[in-house]
């Protein structure tokens, strides 16, 4: 059997046995999104103050929510974004909502979870371009946040520990519940139309679900791009192999969770498929070794679409006035 047809066979049967054995659980492979659980307000507060502050960058000018922007589906919907003195990224920005039901954050999985995730951008000349010592002492120097930190933690010490332990807990409760794909499991036999339930079956038939199944619709594995066709990327990023050192893991990436798909476009770790229709063609052959037709397309992009839940919806933070000591921003380089 010829390698293509063998990795196709493999992804459609994969996907069959999963959804075999959903069904003999009674129930789907996909599950609903559960609200979150906030049992510390003081530091999930705290932890939106400091997603939404560009103090913790070197320019002062870039913060968590410049490339996972909340009011954009928790990314910044351009191809890769753009860091400290307009560095281009090499790779495409996940989305941040969901992103506690990830095996491990980063396309890659270099952070284990969202504390370890939090710390990296601060420091990466090509993201905010700061050291984490300059942070805390920009942290620091400002009473009201150290007030914050003690109605948190109990103690005024600021540590970088404390930064992103808090930072996580903001984007724990990130989390998109209650969309109409997920009223339909829970019974709403309404919730959706003929068109997306059979976008739904084609999804699960063709074999999408053995990556794309679990509350997030995926983001709890690593899989190959381009199983059937090499992918052609347009970004350097080698995935896993970054992280194990084994050529083995070359090209492969986290698979992106689909829930919100349809705000968090552009697509892939590399951002090249513009649209949903695109990414649906590509992840067809290059996965399944299948070309979709046109309507079979359209279904599944329907269905696609149900999987956007209720977006954040908190109050804007007031970031708290620097001090006179405060260390103030450096401006970007000129060229």
């Amino acid at each position: 059997m010829k390698r293509s047809m063998l990795a196709s066979t493999i992804a459609l049967l994969s996907g069959a046995l999963i959804s075999q054995a959903a069904v003999a659980a009674n129930q789907e492979p996909i599950q609903p999104i559960t609200p979150a659980k906030v049992t510390n307000p003081a530091l999930v507060e705290l932890g939106k103050k400091l997603y939404f502050d560009p103090r913790l960058s070197k320019s002062g000018f870039i913060s968590c929510n410049s490339c996972h922007n909340l009011s954009m589906g928790g990314t910044d919907n351009i191809k890769t974004s753009i860091g400290h003195n307009w560095q281009e990224g090499p790779i495409n920005a996940p989305t941040v909502l969901n992103s506690s039901l990830n095996l491990a954050q980063f396309w890659d999985g270099r952070a284990a979870d969202l504390k370890a995730q939090a710390g990296g951008p601060i420091a990466n000349p090509g993201e905010m371009a700061f050291t984490h010592t300059l942070a805390i002492n920009v942290l620091q120097s400002i009473p009201a946040y150290v007030g914050e930190f003690k109605k948190a933690f109990g103690s005024e010490t600021v540590d970088i520990e404390k930064v992103t332990k808090a930072i996580a807990a903001f984007e724990e409760t990130l989390v998109t519940p209650n969309s109409r794909f997920d009223k339909w499991l829970k019974g709403d036999k309404k919730a959706l139309s003929k068109n997306e339930l059979a976008g739904y079956q084609l999804f699960k038939d063709s074999g999408c679900v053995a990556c794309h199944n679990g509350p997030a619709v995926g983001g709890n594995s690593f899989q190959k791009m381009g199983v059937v066709e090499a992918y052609k990327a347009s970004s350097p990023a080698e995935g896993r192999s970054a992280v194990t050192g084994k050529d083995a893991d070359r090209f492969n990436f986290k698979v992106p969770t689909l829930r919100n798909v349809e705000m968090t476009y552009p697509y892939f770790h590399d951002g090249a498929a513009n649209t949903l229709k695109e990414a649906v063609d590509t992840m067809g052959r290059l996965q399944l070794g299948k070309k979709f037709s046109d309507d079979e397309n359209a279904k599944i992009v329907a269905f696609l679409k149900t999987l956007t839940g209720d977006q954040p919806n908190f109050k804007m933070p007031i970031l708290p006035p620097s001090a006179d000591a405060t260390p103030r921003p450096t401006p970007f380089e000129k060229k």
